[in-house]
């Protein structure tokens, strides 16, 4: 009786991991495909903040945004990173409609932990991974994007690695769009080169044709900047 128990338990191990590899597969293949025709409203959108140039370049990128189209808007940025986020704020307070009326503010903006800091090292930056693994779900869950925007910064691994996750189980469809920073020129930066190599991110942007020619499935875009 206890071998037939055994059996039937592998047998539904197998089946189950089966099937979530068809899942992954699945959403390896989806994920780069155009947003589903449904999806013809507003966007919820996510956009992942670094510091300094990674800011300097999401915020050029956001002047040209449609912004009702990706709209309610969510920024998180590095724990440790005050500016980047006041620099959102200014964005969002500036921001008119097309007649000249200045808009009713729905952003919001949040914090993470980061996985690593500056000079940390590896070791301890294991336990900080985890930590911020654990607060990306959280915030994930709460915010449940559709869209998410990036450009570099380590900070948006953990997320998108969630965004991933919750693609393969079920709970939200989130389009990760990626910009490699223009200071990249001849190879991808570490998160970059993540989120490539796992097929984690839907599109994949970069600034110089020789990034492009090297990793055929990015997009050359040209300079942002």
């Amino acid at each position: 009786m206890e071998n037939g128990n055994g059996e039937v338990a592998i047998t539904f191990a197998i089946i189950s991991l089966t099937l979530m590899l068809f899942r992954v597969l699945y959403v390896i293949y989806r994920s780069g495909k155009p947003l589903r025709t449904e999806a013809r409203g507003a966007l919820s959108t996510l956009i992942v903040l670094g510091s300094g140039g990674h800011t300097a370049e999401m915020i050029n990128l956001l002047l040209v945004l449609q912004k009702d189209r990706f709209s309610p808007r969510f920024y998180i940025a590095a724990a440790t990173d005050n500016m980047s986020l006041q620099k959102a704020r200014t964005l969002e307070n500036n921001l008119v409609d097309e007649n000249g009326v200045k808009e009713v503010q729905t952003a919001q903006f949040m914090q993470i932990y980061r996985s690593r800091e500056v000079g940390q090292s590896y070791f301890t930056s294991v336990w900080t991974t985890l930590v911020a693994m654990a607060h990306a779900f959280w915030l994930m869950t709460k915010i449940r994007p559709q869209v998410i925007l990036c450009n570099g910064p380590g900070t948006c691994v953990p997320l998108c690695a969630i965004a991933f996750f919750f693609k393969v189980v079920g709970v939200r469809w989130s389009s990760v769009f990626y910009v490699e920073s223009i200071a990249r020129v001849r190879r991808l930066s570490l998160s970059g080169l993540l989120l490539y190599k796992l097929r984690i991110a839907d599109q994949f942007f970069v600034q110089w044709p020789q990034l492009q020619r090297q990793y055929p499935r990015a997009h050359y875009v040209g300079c942002l900047m």
